[in-house]
């Protein structure tokens, strides 16, 4: 169940996006939080750092993982603006959040239950509760209005 915290939150994961939109990038924003902080926040980069990893959740993982001390993030929660893909669902595995939560879906790449779900797999030694859909207005929006400038 979502809560107002997992807004104000998912909020903020909005202007990661935002930030990634006025560098150029694909507008997607990450921000990961443990016991009501915020430990990690990232914006898609991959263009301009020339790293095809460089996605906004790779980058918030990186950033908590330094925060903590730690690359497991266990109770951990990493709110994205976009359903994540198979690598960054496979980066939250890895690490051991606990829950993910974002906002639109993905019908190209995602990998939370769009085109594949990297996170019911039976075999994963690690599950993620996942939840979709918060602010997927906002997060579509931001998406669309950036590809349509761009044609």
């Amino acid at each position: 169940m979502m809560t107002e915290t997992d807004a104000r939150h998912m909020l903020q994961a909005l202007e990661q996006a935002k930030a990634a939109a006025e560098a150029g990038e694909v507008p997607v924003g990450a921000v990961l939080v443990r016991e009501g902080m915020v430990i990690g926040r990232g914006g898609n980069r991959p263009i301009g750092s020339q790293d095809p990893t460089a996605h906004a959740e790779i980058l918030a993982l990186r950033e908590g993982a330094r925060q903590a001390g730690n690359y497991r993030l266990t109770g951990c929660t990493l709110y994205v603006t976009l359903e994540p893909c198979t690598m960054c669902a496979g980066a939250m595995i890895h690490a051991r959040i606990g829950r993910l939560v974002y906002g639109a879906a993905d019908p190209k790449t995602g990998a939370a239950g769009s085109v594949s779900d990297v996170f019911s797999l039976d075999k994963v030694n690690h599950i993620v509760t996942v939840e979709g859909g918060l602010l997927a207005d906002e997060s579509a929006m931001l998406l669309q209005n950036f590809f349509r400038a761009r044609r």
